[in-house]
């Protein structure tokens, strides 16, 4: 009997593992994890679960009966120190597993910010469980938080703060917040909507050190102003774990190299979600995509392949952030547009910015437009030229504009 080994046990692991045995796979198939819980979502780790919202069972992906009942070995708390593919096995600190076919969902893990004083009790990340844990019991209201980064997470983050009644500060390096991931009328937008709330927001602020003896007392930045604090988050984007596909010889090129039915250089293993630079297939390029569309869209593009299915549909990448009473949604990769039309109004706290090159629709950044994200995905993955007369009048449907693109 086959055996097929998951080395990863996030949303992109667990989606193989439910996919295979979803289509049928009767082998063996272990789902090996470095945290002590099941396979669950991070996505609220920084939003409902941070503010206390959201119960740690709720996170999980599926139960503990789940896995015994369809018979998948979940290891937890265990690290993979090695792989050969040539010989098939996997090692751990204490054994080692066998396998026909390997996964590897490893994920990726915060980017550090590399300046003195980083280790100091008080300063936190946002990636696990455990880490929420840490944070929210210091959060406090009157506690003074320095979040450092604006992006998703820095700014989520922020929202929950402020909710909680901390007093909060957001450095960004960059001239404006979400600047790798949105254009400039998004990023005002936000920038006005948290410092309305209360944030002292700060865009071009460089840090250069945190400061303090045994715990956090200050942030110091490259200008020599100190900003004093209790909390230190820092949220400045995220590396891919590749270190064992490198080890072994998998091609990397910042994320292990995979092909559309994500298998890697080596035809034995496959690789998907965060740790994974992949076709992007609406853009004629590759890259790396981290979100949970892409765990799950990839968990089953590698599980077909391994059972030799036809390919899933491939969708136009898709994310989303919550932030106070806000819902910002993200349809396609806006990267190398020419023209943004703008649908709505801003100040209404409703509206939809779309990105295009040459008259194609690549993106759209939709806050509490949902029909404006949904009909976006079909637009772009049709290589949609919308009329933008009608794109920017809010009086036109979205239906409307889609059917035109198909007479």
């Amino acid at each position: 009997m086959s055996r097929i080994v998951i080395v990863g046990a996030g949303q992109a692991g667990a989606q193989v593992a439910f996919s295979l045995r979803q289509w049928g796979f009767e082998g063996k198939i272990a789902l090996i994890g470095d945290e002590p819980s099941l396979p669950y979502e991070r996505p609220p780790l920084s939003k409902e679960f941070l503010k206390g919202e959201l119960a740690e069972e709720r996170l999980l992906l599926r139960t503990s009966r789940w896995y015994a009942e369809n018979s998948i070995d979940v290891l937890t708390t265990a690290e993979v120190t090695s792989i050969d593919p040539e010989c098939g096995l996997v090692f751990l600190e204490d054994n080692g597993l066998s396998f026909d076919t390997l996964v590897l969902a490893t994920g990726s893990r915060p980017r550090p910010l590399a300046v003195r004083g980083a280790p100091l009790l008080g300063v936190h990340e946002v990636r696990t469980i455990a880490d929420t844990y840490t944070l929210r019991q210091v959060m406090r209201p009157r506690a003074r938080m320095v979040v450092v980064g604006a992006g998703y997470i820095g700014l989520e983050v922020a929202a929950v703060a402020r909710s909680l009644g901390l007093e909060v500060t957001v450095l960004e390096a960059a001239d404006r917040v979400l600047a790798r991931v949105t254009g400039k009328t998004v990023s005002a937008f936000f920038e006005a909507e948290h410092r309305a709330r209360g944030v002292d927001l700060r865009c071009g602020a460089k840090v250069s050190a945190f400061d303090g003896r045994d715990r956090l007392e200050g942030v110091r930045m490259e200008d020599g102003t100190v900003i004093l604090c209790d909390i230190a988050v820092v949220g400045i984007g995220i590396v891919p774990r590749e270190e064992l596909a490198k080890a072994c010889g998998i091609a990397c090129d910042d994320g292990i190299v995979v092909d559309r039915d994500a298998r890697t250089s080596d035809p034995r293993v496959f690789a998907v979600g965060d740790c994974t630079r992949r076709p992007l297939v609406h853009y004629g390029r590759s890259g790396r995509l981290e979100s949970v569309h892409n765990a799950i869209e990839q968990g089953k593009l590698a599980a077909a392949a391994i059972l030799g299915r036809p390919r899933p549909a491939e969708d136009v990448p898709w994310f989303w952030s919550h932030q106070y009473d806000l819902k910002l949604q993200i349809a396609g990769l806006g990267a190398g547009y020419d023209q943004v039309v703008v649908r709505g109004d801003p100040a209404e706290r409703k509206f939809a910015t779309f990105y295009l090159r040459d008259g194609v629709l690549l993106a759209v950044d939709a806050i509490n437009c949902a029909m404006e994200f949904m009909a976006s995905k079909v637009l772009i993955a049709g290589a949609a030229r919308p009329d933008l007369a009608q794109l920017a009048d809010p009086g036109v449907s979205m239906k409307t504009i889609i059917d035109a693109q198909r007479n």
